[in-house]
Formats: C-alpha cells, sequence, structure tokens
C-alpha cells in the first residue's frame, strides 16, 4: 500500500496526465465540453478516492475510486492514439464496480460478483476481442448491451437496498446518486448501440452525473468527519456523569432511537439505564457490545444503517466505554434497589397478613374463652349465696378477667386495627379522635380507593401521633387532615404543643417512617420549638 506520499504523488500524476491528455485532445479537434466533462469525471473520482484512501487507508473503497479515475484517463487516451480504445468501457464498469461496493470496497453479495464478472469479462475481454476485429457490428453491439445490463441490475440492487434497509439522510441521498449513475450508464449504452445525433449529448450527460456521486460522498464524509470532530464535546459531556448517559450518546450519532444497555452479571440479563430488564435485538446490525477485558458491559442498540458509518460509531462507543463503568455500576444500583424495593413490599405484606391473623386469633380464640369465664364466674358468684370470702375472690378474678381482656384487646388492636378492615378508614379515625386526649378536629375527603394495607398504614400514623401528642406534646388540641390529591393520600396531623420532638431519636415517628416508605410514600416532620409539631405523610392512593 502506497504511503500517504506515494498516494499524493499518485493523484497528481493522474491529474496531471488527463490535464495533458486534454490539452492534446483539444488541439486535435476534440470538443472542449466533452474535454471537460471528461476531466471533471476524472478528477471527481481521483480526488474523491485519495481523500476516502487517506482517512480510511485499511478501506478499499478509496483506492477503488483512484483506479476508476485511472481508467478515465486511459480511456481518454483514445484521443490521441488508438491503443485508448481498449480502455472505451473501462471506467463504466468500474463506476458499476465502486457503486456496488460501498462503502467498504468490497462486493458483499454473490449477485454482486457475479454481475461485476460478467461485466469485466464484457468491458475488458470481449472488448479487446472487438477491437481487435475492428469492431465487428454484433459483437461490438452485444458488448455494449450486456455492459448496460449489468448497469441496469446494479440500479435494481441499490434500489432494493434503499427499501429493505433504514438509511440515514445522507446515505439515502448517495444511494440516490449511485442509483441514477448506473441507469445513465444503461442509457448511455442503449443510445450507442442505436447511434444517431442524441449520442453525443447524452454521453456527456451521462459524464457530468456520473462525476456527482463522488461529490455526494465527500459531502457524506466532511459530515461524517464533522460528527467525529464532536466527540471531543462527548468526552467532555460525559464526563461530567450525566444522568441519562444515552442522550448525549444518541445525539453524537444523530440516532434520536438509540438505547443504552447495561449487562448485570449478578443477574445474568441485559437492563435498561431505569434498571429495568431488557433484552438485545437478533439483528446484529442493530447491537453494538461494549467489552472490558473480553466481558460484556454494556450495549449500544442503534439504528441498523449506522453500520455504513464505521468510524464514527467506533469513536462514539470508544468514548462511551469511558463512562460506562459508572453507568453500569449506577444500573446495578437501580435493580438493587428494585429488588430491595419489592423484597421490602412482599415482607411488609407477610408481616401486615400474619399480624392479621394473629389479631383475629385472639378475637375469636383467647378473648372469647376468658369472656365466657368471665360469664362463668358471674353465674358461680349467684350460687356463692352469703359467703363474703368466696364472692370477694370470684369478684377479684372477674375483674382480674377484664384487665385481662382489656389488656389482650390493645395487644390485638396493635396488632391489626381490625376496624379498618370491618368499617374503613374515616370510621376508623373517628373510633381514635374519640378516644384522643385532648380535642381533636378530624377532617377526611377520599376522593380514591386506597389498599387496606394504605388504610392500615395511615390509621397507624394518627394513632401514634396522637399518642405523642398526649405523652409528650402538653397540647391543648390537635388537627387531622386526611385527603386524596392527584393519586396520593396526604395524612396531615398538627398539634399546638410545645414541639421540639427529635423525629430521628423517637422509635415511633422512625416505625411510621418506614412503615410509609415501605408502601413507596414519605412521612416528614415539623416540630420546631414552642410551635407544635407537624406530621405530614403521603401515601400512593390507588
Amino acid at each position: 500500500m502506497p504511503k500517504p506520499g506515494g498516494r499524493t504523488a499518485l493523484g497528481a500524476a493522474l491529474l496531471a496526465g488527463q490535464a495533458a491528455v486534454a490539452v492534446a485532445g483539444i488541439r486535435q479537434g476534440v470538443a472542449p465540453v466533452h474535454v471537460a466533462a471528461v476531466c471533471w469525471l476524472t478528477a471527481a473520482y481521483t480526488v474523491s478516492g485519495l481523500i476516502a484512501w487517506r482517512h480510511r487507508p485499511g478501506n478499499r473503497f478509496g483506492p477503488l475510486m483512484v483506479l476508476t479515475g485511472a481508467g478515465s484517463l486511459a480511456s481518454s487516451v483514445s484521443w490521441l492514439h488508438q491503443i485508448g480504445l481498449v480502455a472505451d468501457l473501462v471506467p463504466l464498469i468500474l463506476i458499476v464496480h465502486v457503486f456496488l461496493s460501498y462503502p467498504s470496497g468490497r462486493l458483499t453479495s454473490r449477485l454482486a460478483r457475479v454481475l461485476l464478472g460478467i461485466g469485466y469479462v464484457a468491458a475488458v475481454g470481449v472488448h479487446v476481442v472487438s477491437v481487435a476485429l475492428d469492431f465487428p457490428a454484433v459483437l461490438y453491439q452485444g458488448e455494449l448491451l450486456l455492459v448496460g445490463a449489468v448497469a441496469l441490475a446494479g440500479a435494481a440492487l441499490m434500489v432494493a437496498r434503499r427499501r429493505t434497509r433504514p438509511l440515514r439522510r445522507s446515505l439515502t441521498v448517495l444511494i440516490d446518486a449511485f442509483t441514477l449513475g448506473l441507469v445513465m450508464i444503461a442509457v448511455l449504452l442503449v443510445v450507442g448501440v442505436l447511434g444517431g445525433p442524441a449520442f453525443p449529448a447524452v454521453q456527456r450527460l451521462a459524464i457530468v452525473l456520473l462525476g456527482v456521486a463522488p461529490v455526494v460522498f465527500l459531502a457524506g464524509l466532511l459530515q461524517a468527519r464533522l460528527a467525529r470532530g464532536s466527540i471531543g464535546d462527548l468526552v467532555l459531556e460525559l464526563r461530567e456523569d450525566p444522568a441519562d448517559l444515552g442522550t448525549p450518546l444518541a445525539r453524537a450519532l444523530r440516532d434520536p432511537s438509540l438505547r443504552l444497555l447495561y449487562w448485570l452479571p449478578d443477574f445474568d440479563a441485559w437492563a435498561g439505564e431505569d434498571g429495568r430488564p431488557a433484552t438485545l435485538p437478533d439483528d446484529p446490525d442493530r447491537v453494538t457490545v461494549i467489552e472490558e477485558h473480553r466481558t460484556p458491559v454494556a450495549a449500544l442498540v442503534h439504528d441498523p444503517a449506522l453500520r455504513d458509518e464505521a468510524d464514527l460509531l467506533a469513536a462514539v462507543t470508544a468514548a462511551a466505554a469511558i463512562a460506562v463503568r459508572t453507568g453500569r455500576l449506577q444500573a446495578q444500583l437501580r435493580a438493587n434497589v428494585e429488588e430491595l424495593r419489592g423484597s421490602r413490599a412482599r415482607v411488609a405484606e407477610a408481616g401486615r397478613r400474619e399480624r392479621r391473623r394473629l389479631e383475629r386469633d385472639l378475637h375469636d380464640g383467647a378473648q372469647q374463652r376468658l369472656v365466657a369465664l368471665s360469664l362463668n364466674l358471674g353465674v358461680l358468684q349467684t350460687r356463692l349465696g352469703d359467703d363474703a370470702d368466696a364472692l370477694a375472690l370470684v369478684r377479684e378474678a372477674r375483674a382480674e378477667i377484664a384487665t385481662s381482656l382489656a389488656e389482650l384487646r390493645d395487644v390485638a388492636h396493635g396488632l391489626h386495627p381490625a376496624v379498618v378492615s370491618a368499617h374503613g378508614l374515616a370510621v376508623a379515625l373517628e373510633s381514635l379522635t374519640v378516644r384522643a386526649p385532648v380535642p381533636v378536629r378530624l377532617t377526611v375527603d377520599l376522593g380514591c380507593s386506597p389498599s387496606e394495607a394504605v388504610e392500615v398504614a395511615a390509621y397507624y400514623v394518627v394513632s401514634e401521633c396522637l399518642t405523642n401528642v398526649g405523652k409528650h406534646a402538653a397540647a391543648s388540641s390537635a388537627t387531622v387532615d386526611v385527603r386524596s390529591s392527584e393519586g396520593t393520600l396526604v395524612i396531615e396531623v398538627v398539634d399546638d404543643g410545645r414541639g421540639g420532638a427529635d423525629a430521628e431519636r423517637g422509635s415511633g415517628l422512625r416505625g411510621l417512617a418506614d412503615r410509609v416508605e415501605t408502601l413507596g410514600g414519605r412521612l416528614r416532620v415539623w416540630t420546631p420549638p414552642d410551635q407544635g409539631t407537624r406530621v405530614r405523610a403521603e401515601l400512593p392512593c390507588e
């Protein structure tokens, strides 16, 4: 492969040679318009090929374009000597080769290889025989039609490619230019077979249009270079540790459909940036995996047309790898939080069910037996007659039973407020305020239907707060406001006591906060000294 200096020298030699042949051709009577058209074609493919070759030295597309420029020069030698006629069709089949091999310079489909093989046989092998035999009409016209058919089939492949693959805007314009060029080759050769005065005009028009495709290619290459130039801005943006890595990557690749997924080894699964499980598409052209020590850490799911901009994709992928490790840890953390939240909710629900079962067992079992025992003692008391000592013992036993029943009801009530399940939150709160140690103004406005778990949590918030008012606040009154707002159940308890409570050290308030947070809510406490205490809990209402 020539070095950069050698490539430049080669290009300069081709352009200088074309200029010399052009000057000589004009001196020999070749129309200046035709000379200008051929020079345009040679320069377009030579210059574009050299630029592509320089920026993508491992890609065959640039050298193939330079070879096409050389073929145009060889064909124009026919202005000076008959030997140039041998290469008359070479530029056309080389152009077909260039168009069909974009972007790698390699023919990726078997059909394209077969078409090019037929084209080269006709444009080189058959044409040499035709020149040697002084252009017999049947042979010459047959080779022209054959090369034209190859060009037309290539245009059909371009149309199929445009329809079956989602192309980016710049690539769509380039493919359209390729298709138009191939159609013009077919039209030129058909007009050449038919002959007539229109051939020179069609030939010049075809040459000019065939030179447009390299210019469109250069514009796309410039756009890709500008996009790659923005990688520095992307790196700076990623250094700021953005919360959403996918957005700057999508902007750099100009692909709004891009998604960033992380591989979570602990879960043996892919996850999005939000920590939720995700799957990779089956289409390999849509996925670029980012690896670390040959182990996948992340993947970009993108527009498959980005495969045609391999340099840009590689640059963005390399920049993404800088920030992916932190992002993957964050996704791992979010996934752990999601798992912890689900586990916490399941534990809380299991505990609530178990407390409800215990409350029901105490109510239906121990309490009922104590009540029955108290009734039996009452019957015994009526039969003891005037035995004062026995009557005193019975009354003492019945008093102990009553005390045990009261304590048992308190225990059962602490396990699960049955009044909530039986009569709803509003009635349960009314029963609380009636028994409150200070006068309470209660307001309940439920515009939603909270779950039983949420109702129980709300009940305990009010119950604990009113208990604290009686024990610690030295308050003269309190208000309880329960309302729904935008899918959230809001509970506020305010007293006019002395305030100054330590919400973190108090086990009651800390336990309430844990209960509320388990259900996806939050609890806040305002307790300035001598200004009372305000407790606000927010719970999901649906």
